[in-house]
């Protein structure tokens, strides 16, 4: 029976535990509430096993623990108390959440967020009239009821699927009216993008109304919005952007955010030090420990009476007096009682009290905590204050009197914790609305949102603030406030005198003190292509070479000869472009290149390499900007042989040799001789002329003033290239030469020269069998076969359907034939041949027609001596064979199996080694001698293609992939 029992208490205790865990498995957002079943089989159990609980419990961590009701006696011997479980609160800004499947939570829409609305028009074909009336009559009688058992007859007969809609079945699209109509109305929605929900969450469109919206996702906010009647011809997309305020909606009350991450369940502390004037009540344990005649070690827990159980001197009544009282009188006592006997008295375990936390907190109720918890830790337990519950006007009432006021300012601001009492039994924290707010923001250390106790001034809010930014400009200050006729108005105050920090504050006022200009004044900026570029002091007199002393602070490839200076003019602000030439500024520090800078001047440093379009476009925007009728735009514009062509600024007494510097200097291929400018003036006319200036180039750079002459706006300078200038043109000469490789040529050399050059041919040169390619005809090639391609897709497209039109024709071989020649013509690659006779041109006189002018990437390949006769096309075995003189044509098609069945046999043809055909009609070129094979040959059995009608031309297609696979052979047999 004992043992039956144990067995018993262990089932009991498993299944407790069991149902505890699995309500603390089940979430971690919120406490979980056992059944009064459950409450009761814990009531029952023994003390230990309770507390083996509590501590499994204590141990899992988190905040999904087990939550019983506040009060519940859940032990026999001792009364325990859960408090109430706070969710953290963290900021207030959006971080991304993850679901239990690690998966991202998008945000719902809520008040102040901001959105895109994107409308498409849907491809939409309606239907005629005459349909959509049937459609509407057919509808109506579907919906009637049917008599059960019968079958409602058909008027109409059946549709044949493959016969042809009849002609008022037809979709017809939407009117141009209908889609101007919609597409304007789509032009007047995406106008008002980005849209804001209202504080309620509300979309306002004013040509759809209110939308509510608040509490949705993004894809759901879609589906809302298209389930507008307005909105059926649109395919709707709702996008959230996650944009932050910004401004006074940024601003943050101050002080909440000290609540963020509370802890979410309360573990009274118990290795603190109690200080003296802690107040001893029931539930205290006082330690004894005794030394001398009688020792011992005693725990004496304070009862509901006050008074404690001291061995050998009866009960004591402590209850009520301050620890350090009942210390003394507890060792007086021993030492006067007990003879030869001392005691050291210490406290143990803390009681527990209940206090009440009421009022705007975050979550209200009553809470049990240690004897040692003061109002900010009662606060931390309910989650801290809401944001529309004071910081400065905390209450602590005890006995119905308030006794104390909290202010958290005094210690989130000042460190100052003498208004944290600690708390009785039975004392309620009461958190009232808050009072006054002011927002402070603007170039302050704590911009925010303050509540106001005893301030009354700016001073004082500047104050509360931590003061002002060294960036701040204090004269500038504005305060935003509601009127007494409810009218929001701006005040200006100036806050750097005494008088304007005087200014009386009313609650919702906004308080903004600005930056001051960012401009940055008695200093000069150096940007671009430079080790150490920056703002620098400007001092008096300052010229270009103190700014920079040496070329050594640009960085490699730097512009020496222009640097851009843009100043902007002290009386009217407008801005005027000049250049530096540092490279002579530095060489003649003395002359004008070296001229003096200005305060707010902005010096550019150009990079040859990346070009100059990112900084000079925006300086001529600025030009064109403040251009008037009497005064245009200060730019000209410099084309041709130089660096860096463009539009320039137009700099004070600009001359021609100015321009080619601001262009980068001459090209490589400038001609010097000669330059064109060109000069847009209004005539009297009143309409606008042009001149053409011939410029002696050399002697403008050289600086003559009848050539480099004074520019003007609009200016168009030309700078020409030099005749017969090109980039260098070589051949390629491969194969049985001398010297073969790369050879540079000049303009109209000839195949002859190069030739030459190359020592001439090998004794095992096959010049008959030589390859010329050229890619001016690789190109034409390429383009032809395009064409051919493009038209035989057509023709074969035609083909089939004309056979699927004739009844019982049959062309599915012709189909295939020619799908076959199609891919064949799509793959091949252009040649670029060129049929020539080697030996003639090397041997012909200057200037006569076989010596062949070279181009750029002309390419000679001399093969070796060659013995091989080759014999493709509809031959049943395509392959080579070695020459003989005394095999005929029709014999090396007889050693290749002879003819299939499609080849044409009375156009058999040879290509020559040279790359030229010989072809004869008739069977007579066959008979007898004929044209004999040489070595070198290929003979091409084309496809007999004129019993395939209507594709007369693939013939021609035939030869060309034939031709080009020759061609094609004899070039990769030099890779």
């Amino acid at each position: 029976m004992p043992r039956l029992s144990f067995f018993s208490r262990i089932f009991r205790l498993t299944a407790v535990i069991l149902c505890v865990f699995s309500f603390g498995l089940l979430t971690q957002a919120e406490a979980q509430t056992p059944t009064p079943e459950q409450i009761e089989m814990f009531r029952n159990l023994p003390a230990d096993q309770q507390q083996a609980i509590l501590d499994s419990m204590n141990r899992g961590g988190g905040t999904g623990g087990l939550s019983l009701p506040s009060g519940t006696d859940v032990r026999s011997d001792r009364k325990v108390q859960f408090p109430q479980t706070v969710k953290p609160r963290g900021d207030e800004e959006e971080e991304e959440k993850f679901d239990a499947t690690g998966a991202p939570v998008l945000p719902r829409f809520k008040g102040g967020d901001t959105l895109l609305l994107n409308l498409e028009v849907r491809q939409y074909q309606r239907q005629a009239p005459e349909v959509e009336e049937r459609a509407r009559r057919e509808a109506q009688q579907n919906s009637q009821p049917r008599i059960p058992g019968r079958q409602a007859a058909s008027t109409t007969p059946p549709a044949d699927a493959n016969a042809p809609a009849p002609a008022e079945q037809q979709l017809l699209d939407r009117t141009p009216d209908e889609t101007a109509r919609l597409e304007e109305f789509r032009e007047r929605i995406l106008r008002r993008n980005p849209y804001k929900l209202d504080k309620w969450g509300i979309l306002n469109v004013p040509e759809l109304g209110p939308i509510p919206l608040a509490g949705l996702l993004p894809d759901e906010a879609t589906q809302r919005v298209s389930a507008e009647l307005r909105l059926k011809d649109f395919i709707v997309v709702v996008t959230r952007l996650p944009l932050k305020p910004t401004g006074a909606e940024a601003l943050k009350p101050f002080g909440y955010d000290l609540f963020a991450g509370s802890p979410s369940t309360f573990a009274p502390a118990t290795d603190v030090p109690v200080p003296a004037e802690y107040v001893v009540g029931p539930g205290d344990s006082i330690q004894v420990l005794m030394v001398g005649s009688n020792k011992g070690r005693y725990s004496l827990t304070v009862g509901r009476d006050g008074r404690i159980n001291f061995p050998d001197l009866g009960p004591i009544s402590v209850s009520g007096r301050r620890f350090e009282e009942v210390r003394a009188d507890l060792e007086e006592r021993v030492r006067d009682q007990m003879i030869g006997t001392q005691a050291s008295i210490s406290i143990g375990e803390l009681r527990s009290i209940r206090v009440f936390v009421l009022g705007d907190a975050e979550a209200p109720g009553s809470y049990t905590v240690s004897g040692l918890s003061t109002m900010t830790n009662a606060l931390f337990y309910s989650g801290g204050v809401k944001k529309i519950g004071s910081l400065r006007n905390i209450q602590l009432k005890r006995a119905g009197r308030t006794v104390s006021t909290l202010d958290l300012y005094d210690l989130l601001l000042r460190g100052d914790t003498s208004g944290d009492l600690r708390l009785l039994p039975g004392d309620v924290i009461f958190i009232p609305p808050v009072g006054a707010t002011v927002g402070l923001s603007g170039e302050v250390r704590r911009p925010a949102i303050y509540e106001l106790k005893n301030e009354t001034t700016a001073e004082q809010l500047l104050e509360l603030g931590g003061g002002l930014l060294p960036g701040a400009d204090p004269s500038m200050a504005t305060v935003d406030r509601v009127n007494e006729q409810r009218q929001r108005i701006t005040l200006d105050v100036n806050l750097a005198k005494a008088d304007g920090r005087r200014m009386l504050l009313s609650s919702g006022d906004r308080v903004r003190v600005p930056a001051i200009r960012p401009v940055l004044e008695e200093s000069v900026v150096l940007n671009g292509h430079l080790h150490r570029p920056g703002e620098y002091q400007y001092k008096p007199g300052m010229r270009i070479v103190d700014l920079i002393p040496s070329l050594d602070e640009l960085e490699p490839n730097a512009d020496q000869q222009y640097i851009l200076v843009r100043r902007e003019l002290p009386n009217d602000r407008r801005v005027r472009i000049f250049s530096a030439d540092l490279e002579k500024a530095l060489a003649q520090p003395q002359s004008a290149a070296n001229f003096e800078l200005a305060p707010r001047d902005q010096l550019f440093v150009f990079d040859r390499e990346s070009g100059r379009d990112r900084i000079i476009e925006p300086l001529m925007r600025e030009l064109q900007m403040q251009s008037r009728i009497d005064e245009p735009t200060l730019e000209v514009s410099v084309a041709g042989k130089v660096k860096v062509p463009g539009k320039y600024p137009l700099e004070p007494g600009m001359r021609v040799s100015d321009l080619v510097r601001a262009g980068g200097s001459l090209d490589e291929a400038a001609y010097s001789g000669q330059a064109e400018l060109t000069r847009y003036e209004v005539g009297p006319n009143g309409a606008r002329q042009a001149e053409l200036i011939q410029i002696d180039l050399r002697k403008a750079l050289d600086g003559e003033p009848g050539s480099n002459l004074a520019l003007k706006p609009f200016d168009y300078l030309v700078i020409k290239e030099t005749p017969l200038w090109a980039s260098q043109e070589e051949v390629e000469i491969r194969g049985e030469v001398k010297f073969p490789g790369r050879y540079p040529i000049h303009r109209g050399e000839t195949l002859r020269s190069v030739m030459a050059r190359a020592g001439g041919f090998t004794d095992l040169a096959f010049t008959k069998g030589a390859v010329f390619t050229r890619e001016e005809l690789k190109e034409r090639e390429r383009k032809q076969l395009a064409t051919l391609a493009t038209r035989m897709e057509s023709d074969l497209a035609q083909m089939s359907l004309m056979s699927a039109q004739e009844a019982g024709r049959d062309a599915s071989q012709a189909l295939t034939i020619g799908r076959s020649l199609l891919s064949s013509l799509r793959d091949a690659k252009p040649a670029g041949r060129l049929v020539i006779d080697l030996d003639r041109s090397v041997a012909a006189r200057e200037g006569s027609e076989q010596d062949i002018v070279l181009k750029d990437g002309d390419r000679l390949l001399v093969p070796r001596i060659t013995q091989e006769v080759t014999v493709i096309g509809e031959v049943q075995s395509a392959t080579s064979h070695l020459y003989r003189t005394d095999v005929s044509r029709d014999e090396y098609i007889a050693l290749s199996g002879g003819l299939t069945p499609r080849a044409d046999e009375n156009r058999v043809y040879v290509v020559r080694a040279d790359g030229s055909v010989v072809a004869r009609g008739g069977n007579s070129w066959f008979s007898g001698g004929g044209v004999a094979i040489e070595k070198g040959d290929t003979i091409v059995a084309p496809l007999d293609t004129e019993r395939m009608r209507p594709l007369p031309f693939w013939q021609a297609v035939t030869s060309i992939i034939y031709n080009l696979a020759v061609a094609a052979a004899a070039v990769s047999s030099f890779q």
